[in-house]
């Protein structure tokens, strides 16, 4: 009888691993000559709203959205919701 991932010791080696995790406040494709132009000051406009959510990257996928909190002098994410975000 084969037993099931939850049952073995490979469950707490494979929960130890360590994935890039990021916040994303707001994405856009810009073209590369835009970015070599950019100089102290610039400013680099997106359509994203001040209002909208921050996304919670795992691994480079979406794994959910949230608000930014302040938690003492550093930045944090509380989490709103779970998921992928729904495609336009």
């Amino acid at each position: 009888m084969q037993t099931s991932l939850t049952e073995t010791p490979q469950k707490k080696h494979l929960l130890a691993i360590k994935a890039p995790v990021s916040v994303v406040l707001a994405q856009k494709r810009v073209a590369l000559h835009t970015i070599l132009d950019l100089v102290p000051g610039a400013m680099l406009m997106f359509e994203k709203t001040c209002d909208q959510p921050l996304e919670l990257e795992v691994g480079g996928h979406t794994v959910a959205t949230g608000e930014a909190v302040k938690v003492g002098d550093k930045f944090g994410i509380r989490i709103r919701s779970l998921g992928p975000l729904p495609k336009d």
